[in-house]
């Protein structure tokens, strides 16, 4: 079992110093607190039955993709398993539209017909939400084929988890991304536990961000509860591939506060050991203690919270007031006749 310490120390040098602006880190702040609120809600409203299927919620996780998205530009690609309310509201997509879909609601992003774990937004250049363990993976790299072969610059983020860094699809997109030298980003949020089961006793490998040597593929280990930290690591791999060279492989050593999904109690682990995590650790009470100490005054961080309580608000009741699907719903998108 892991103590709150192996997390602050996974980079082995501790927290980093403020790499971001207080500009930046004032938008980070904002984005981190709108994904822990809207997960907070999302995870009232599962246990009041208005959602329905699997709840995974990113609690605890946030610098992780915030981090990674501010080194992101626009037409970069993302694409990430079922833990994916985080990446969608990161990348920018409406708190209702996500709201609705895991509502069950025709105003959603797909219409109702797609729950929690798939979503896509084009518009956004978020692939999805994908249910199948480590599929995504493979989908990320031909994302990012797609970049090489329209000769532009942008890069394609694949997201997946260390229960999945073993799966046989990630070795095989490892080989491919390196043999066409494909600008695809690997991040593995490894939050130390995939399921009930910790990584200690599901993987033989203990250095995640090595995984991809074989193939020659650089890799890092990042301390994922530091936006800054994240960051820094991100521009390097994102810089990396824009230049040409290949993919490149981050570790992202994070923690999850709630169980896997809303039906895990999580008993495998102590309440001890969230705890210490959430005291020491948490990577919003961080970014604030960074604000009020570069001279951001309090009553403005109180401002960003209330109007992101108002956001989450407005975004329930949109949910909460849209019509369910028309019946008919459940013949459409089904079938696509290629000309």
């Amino acid at each position: 079992m892991n103590d709150g310490a192996s997390v602050a120390s996974a980079t082995g040098n501790g927290r980093n110093d403020p790499a971001l602006s207080t500009d930046q880190l004032q938008q980070a702040f904002y984005e981190m607190l709108l994904i822990r609120r809207f997960e907070e809600k999302a995870g009232q409203l599962y246990g009041m039955g208005l959602i329905g299927g699997f709840c995974h919620l990113y609690i605890g996780q946030e610098a992780v993709v915030v981090g990674v998205q501010l080194a992101l530009k626009d037409g970069d690609k993302i694409i990430t398993s079922y833990r994916d309310h985080g990446q969608m509201l990161a990348a920018g997509m409406d708190p209702k539209g996500v709201m609705a879909e895991l509502t069950g609601r025709a105003t959603g992003y797909s219409h109702g017909k797609g729950g929690s774990m798939h979503m896509f937004s084009r518009e956004k250049n978020f692939y999805g939400g994908h249910g199948i363990v480590g599929a995504q993976v493979a989908l990320g790299i031909g994302l990012a084929f797609a970049n090489k072969y329209r000769g532009t610059d942008e890069v394609s983020v694949a997201y997946f988890g260390e229960g999945a860094s073993n799966q046989g699809q990630v070795y095989e997109s490892f080989n491919l991304a390196a043999l066409h030298k494909l600008p695809c980003i690997f991040v593995i949020e490894n939050n130390r536990y995939g399921m009930g089961t910790s990584v200690e006793r599901a993987s033989a490998s203990k250095e995640l961000w090595r995984n991809g040597e074989p193939w020659g593929i650089p890799g890092k280990q990042v301390d994922g509860m530091d936006v800054n930290a994240v960051n820094a690591a991100t521009q390097e791999a994102v810089a990396h591939c824009r230049a040409g060279k290949g993919p490149y492989l981050l570790e992202m050593s994070t923690y999850r506060y709630r169980g896997h999904s809303m039906s895990d109690p999580a008993k495998y682990r102590a309440r001890s050991e969230v705890d210490e995590i959430r005291q020491k650790h948490d990577p919003i009470d961080h970014v604030r203690n960074e604000l009020l100490a570069a001279g951001v005054e309090e009553e403005k961080l109180k401002k960003i919270e209330t109007d992101v309580k108002a956001i989450v608000a407005e975004a329930t009741e949109f949910a909460e007031t849209s019509p369910e699907p028309d019946p008919s719903e459940l013949y459409t998108d089904v079938l696509v006749e290629a000309k």
